[in-house]
């Protein structure tokens, strides 16, 4: 007589989970940071507002650029050494900085060296490094239960960098914040992961070659004739404009209303504060419903919530509640992002796929920053930067409607 055994649910792998948004915790709160430094680095520096904004965008497109790359070689090798390499990068960037006092030296410590190694602890390599341990249904909730972790590290980080710059000089406040870089050293060991074998690819499987047989050349090129993932990438830009728009630009924003420095990072912190809950109620919704719908619902609150801030008065209040309402959606669009290509694509790859749409989301971001300091610059306040958020912002809800959530695979076997 034979005796049947169930198969025992798959493991949320919490410390695996925890150490992940340890460290993007980290990279973010260290990241996330750098628009309060726009003013103390023009005052002491005389580089102009424009310039430290270029160099701050080029940083968004590189931290982009390297994700893809950084993601290919975690897929390929493993993560542990991307995550050492990107330590170290982001910590020798920060204490780089206080020493220069030109735009090119900003390009390369701001824009080059802490952007890639912030971006090689980014999402995409440690939603990749998670993914294909966990169970499908419960890559949602994981993804943004990771993206909480750096959320919260805006929120922790932005008051006490703000109160370091206050007390002891922006210089001080960078050399802090490279000596919290070097925190993530330590966090790489429990993260490190080989290539997923065969059987962690998730995804139906048609016939022919599965995902988890594919060679990375063959699933990009799978990908790149997927319009739902071309769309997932326009949705991406328009949040990567907006929120670089925002790292960088509201205390100056914030200081044009005559407001004090202490409203800017209040207002940081509280976005990260309010994207954790936005974040863990993303990923788990993504568990119920349909990850399209819930991205096209948030891009589509982001020109509303733009416009009743317009049409507020100034005041700290007021910036207080837009930080909270905008903070909800802020990085909330990772979890069904990412959730939305592991459910395409499976998880074999998904290190080098989302990175890619995180590049298209840092191009944004590199458009958000630069021409956020042009304007201020050229025509005195940020009107017009509002007003193309509010535009973007609503192309960005439209674009996810059409996205179908099947595989390309089995959408091609079901029309033979």
């Amino acid at each position: 007589m034979s005796v049947h055994r169930a198969t025992p649910a798959p493991r949320m792998h919490w410390g695996l989970l925890l150490t992940a948004a340890a460290m993007l915790m980290i990279t973010m709160g260290v990241r996330q940071t750098t628009g309060l430094f726009v003013t103390p680095i023009h005052e002491s520096t005389g580089v102009g507002i424009a310039a430290i904004s270029f160099a701050l965008a080029i940083g968004q497109f590189v931290w982009g650029a390297v994700q893809p790359v950084f993601g290919a070689i975690a897929d390929k090798q493993g993560s542990t050494r991307i995550l050492v390499a990107g330590g170290l990068l982001l910590a020798g960037g920060m204490a780089l900085t206080p020493f220069m006092s030109s735009q090119w030296g900003l390009m390369f410590t701001l824009g080059l060296l802490t952007a890639a190694g912030a971006g090689a602890g980014s999402f995409s390599i440690l939603i990749g490094a998670t993914a294909s341990r966990l169970a499908p249904e419960k890559r949602s909730f994981a993804a943004g239960f990771i993206n909480a972790g750096g959320s919260l590290g805006q929120f922790v980080f932005a008051p006490l960098v703000q109160l370091a710059i206050t007390a002891t000089g922006w210089g001080v406040a960078m050399f802090g914040l490279a000596a919290a870089s070097l925190l993530t050293l330590p966090l790489a060991w429990p993260l490190r992961r080989k290539p997923a074998p065969a059987a962690a690819a998730s995804g139906a499987v048609a016939t022919g070659t599965s995902p988890a047989e594919m060679t990375l050349r063959e699933q990009l090129r799978l990908a790149s004739r997927d319009r739902s993932y071309w769309l997932l990438h326009l949705g991406f830009f328009t949040c990567g404009f907006h929120i670089a728009f925002l790292v960088t630009h509201l205390p100056g924003e914030i200081a044009l209303c005559g407001l004090q420095p202490s409203v800017a990072g209040a207002s940081i912190a509280l976005i990260g504060l309010f994207n954790v809950l936005g974040s863990l109620v993303a990923g788990a919704l993504g568990q119920r419903y349909r990850m399209k719908m819930i991205l096209a619902v948030m891009y589509a609150s982001r020109a509303v919530m733009i416009v009743i801030y317009l049409v507020s008065p100034p005041t700290p209040m007021t910036f207080y509640i837009f930080a909270a309402a905008l903070g909800f959606t802020w990085l909330a669009t990772v979890p069904p992002t990412a959730g939305l290509i592991g459910k395409l694509f499976g998880p074999r790859y998904l290190g080098t796929l989302f990175g890619l749409t995180l590049l298209s989301h840092q191009i944004g971001g590199f458009f958000g920053a630069w021409l956020g300091g042009v304007a201020i610059e050229r025509l005195g306040d940020y009107s017009w930067m509002w007003y193309a958020d509010i535009v973007l912002a609503l192309i960005a809800a439209m674009a996810n409607l059409p996205i179908r959530e099947k595989s390309p695979r089995l959408l091609a076997v079901g029309a033979t």
